[in-house]
C-alpha cells in the first residue's frame, strides 16, 4: 500500500478567532483521522523514532495499536513509558526528536520528488491520551509499599512527576514538596492555556497521585521544611527545582515601569489567572504596543499571550535570522498567523522612558531603541554570531517589553545546602551516567536545575533515569 506523503490534516481554531481567546489552538485528531495517520507508519524494525525519544516510548507499537483501532492498548503502551502522555503530545519538540528521524519523513515521494512528511507521532500520542481520559474512570490501586524506603522529591515539574510516578510504581513511598500553591512546575506557570490547558496538567497529576504519591504545596524546601528534616525523614532525595530565576539582557532602562521578565509575565497569566482579572485578583498590565526580546518557545508564548490580552501590536525582536530561531516551527507559524510581527537581525540597545511633564507617566517605558545586526562566524553555540551594523539604529514606540532570554537556577535551596556541588553557572553537578547522582550520597538531581532551561521531555528523561538509579541505590542499601 502506498504511503501518503503528507500528514493527515488536524483541526485548529481559526487564527483570527484564537488570537483573542486562551482556548487551546490545536483541536486534535478524531478517531477516524488518528487511524488514518497511524496507517502511514511503517512499523520499522530499527525504530529510529524510539532512539530519538528521551523516555523510550515504543512508538511503532503504540501507533500500530491505533491503526488497529485498539486505543486502550495504545494508551497502555504509552503510559508504561511516559507519566505525562497528554502533555508530551502537546508540547514536546517532536520535529527535533522522534519525528525528526522518522523513516517515512526521509522517503522521497516519486510524484513530487520531495521528502514525505514524517508520521505525526506527537499528535497520535495526544489522541491516545485524550481518548483514555474520555473513558469512564478506572480506580488505580497504589502498589504496596516495598519496605525499601521513602523518597523526597523537591519540585513538582515534569522531571519530578516522572521520578515520583516511576518510584511509586516500584512500591516506594514518595512525597513531593512544591513551593507554589499548585503542583506542575513549568507546566502550570510557564506554558499558556492555549498550548497546554491546565485541566490536562491537573489530570496527569491526579493520575500520579492515584499511584500513592503525596504532594505538599506551599512548602519551600529549606524554609518551610529544613534540609536536615528532609535528610532525617527520607532515605533518598531527588531535586528538580527547575530554572525559574529570570535573566535580563542588562539593556539601559531595564528598571523602567513596563519592562518584564517572561517568567513573571507568564506566571501572572498562567498560574495566577491574570487573564481573568477581576474574576481572579491578580492583575496583568494591559498594553498597547509590546516588544518581546528573544526567539525561543517562551518568547512565542509571551508574544501570543500579549495579543490575547488585547495588545494592538506585538513585535518579536530577535538578533539572529529566522533560520536560527530556536522556537518550535509550529509555534512560530502560529504566532505569525495570529498577527505577531517579527524583526529579525535586530537587538535592543536602550529602553526609553517618558520625558514629558505628565507626572503619571514618570518612570514609564515609551520606546525601544534598536540596532540592526548581521551574522558573522559561528560562536560557542554553533550559531553564527550577531554583529551590530553601525548607523542602523531605529526606535519603536513601545509601552511594554517582555524579555525572554532564558532563566537561571533558584538559589533558595542551593544556599541552604552548601554540600551540594554546583558548576560555574550555579546548576547542580549531577552525573547523567549514574542517574543524576550528586556530590551527596543518596541525593540525585535532574531537569533544568542540572541542564539549564531545556525541554519537558528531556526533564522527564532525566526523571526516568533517576528513578532507576534511586531504586538500585535503595535496594542495595536495604540489602533486598
Amino acid at each position: 500500500m502506498a504511503i501518503s506523503p503528507n500528514k493527515t490534516p488536524i483541526s485548529e481554531q481559526d487564527p483570527k478567532v484564537r488570537a483573542h481567546n486562551f482556548k487551546e489552538v490545536c483541536l486534535g485528531y478524531n478517531a477516524e483521522e488518528a487511524v488514518k495517520e497511524a496507517s502511514r507508519c511503517l512499523h520499522c524494525k530499527t525504530a529510529p523514532c524510539m532512539k530519538g525519544c528521551p523516555v523510550a516510548i515504543h512508538i511503532p507499537d503504540f501507533i500500530a495499536a491505533i491503526k488497529e483501532g485498539d486505543f486502550q492498548k495504545s494508551f497502555d503502551i504509552l503510559s508504561s513509558a511516559s507519566a505525562l502522555p497528554a502533555v508530551c503530545g502537546r508540547v514536546c519538540p517532536q520535529e527535533k526528536q522522534c519525528e525528526g528521524v522518522c523513516t517515512v519523513g526521509r522517503m522521497v515521494d516519486k510524484a513530487t520528488g520531495k521528502h514525505n512528511e514524517p508520521v505525526a507521532i506527537g499528535k497520535l500520542e495526544r489522541f491516545a491520551a485524550d481518548w483514555h481520559a474520555a473513558q469512564p474512570a478506572v480506580k488505580v490501586n497504589p502498589v504496596p509499599y516495598n519496605g525499601k524506603g521513602k523518597v523526597a522529591v523537591i519540585g513538582s515539574g515534569p522531571s519530578s512527576l516522572t521520578v515520583a510516578g516511576d518510584l511509586a510504581k516500584m512500591g516506594y513511598k514518595v512525597t513531593i514538596f512544591e513551593a507554589l500553591h499548585l503542583p506542575g512546575g513549568v507546566l502550570m506557570y510557564g506554558i499558556p492555556e492555549f498550548r497546554l490547558p491546565k485541566a490536562i496538567v491537573q489530570r496527569e497529576i491526579n493520575n500520579i497521585k492515584a499511584l500513592g504519591v503525596d504532594i505538599e504545596v506551599n512548602c519551600v524546601a529549606s524554609r518551610t521544611v529544613t534540609v536536615d528534616e528532609i535528610r532525617k525523614n527520607f532515605d533518598a532525595v531527588y531535586i528538580a527545582t527547575g530554572a525559574g530565576t529570570p535573566k535580563f539582557v542588562g539593556t539601559p532602562g531595564t528598571n523602567l515601569n513596563g519592562v518584564f521578565s517572561a517568567s513573571e509575565y507568564l506566571t501572572r497569566i498562567n498560574l495566577m489567572h491574570g487573564y481573568e482579572f477581576p474574576a481572579y485578583d491578580t492583575p496583568i498590565k494591559h498594553s498597547k504596543h509590546v516588544a518581546v526580546i528573544g526567539g525561543g518557545n517562551v518568547a512565542m508564548d509571551a508574544a501570543r499571550s500579549a495579543l490575547r490580552l488585547g495588545a494592538e501590536s506585538v513585535t518579536v525582536l530577535y538578533r539572529r535570522s529566522v533560520e536560527e530561531l530556536p522556537a518550535r516551527i509550529e509555534e512560530y507559524h502560529h504566532a505569525v498567523e495570529e498577527g505577531v510581527k517579527f524583526e529579525f537581525l535586530t537587538a535592543p540597545i536602550e529602553y526609553i522612558g517618558y520625558s514629558g511633564d505628565d507626572k503619571n507617566m514618570m518612570g514609564k517605558l515609551v520606546g525601544v531603541k534598536c540596532e540592526r545586526m548581521k551574522l558573522g562566524e559561528p560562536d560557542a553555540s554553533g550559531r553564527r554570531r550577531p554583529i551590530p551594523i553601525p548607523g542602523s539604529e531605529f526606535t519603536l514606540d513601545i509601552d511594554t517589553v517582555i524579555e525572554a532570554i532564558g532563566q537561571s537556577s533558584n538559589k533558595v535551596l542551593l544556599n541552604a545546602w552548601p554540600e551540594l556541588k554546583t558548576n560555574k553557572r550555579s546548576y547542580i553537578e549531577a552525573d547523567e551516567e549514574t542517574g543524576g547522582a550528586t556530590s551527596i550520597e543518596g541525593v540525585y538531581a535532574g531537569g533544568d536545575i542540572v541542564t539549564g532551561a531545556a525541554t519537558v521531555i528531556l526533564a522527564m528523561g532525566a526523571g526516568k533515569k533517576a528513578a532507576k538509579a534511586i531504586d538500585e541505590y535503595l535496594t542495595k542499601k536495604a540489602g533486598k
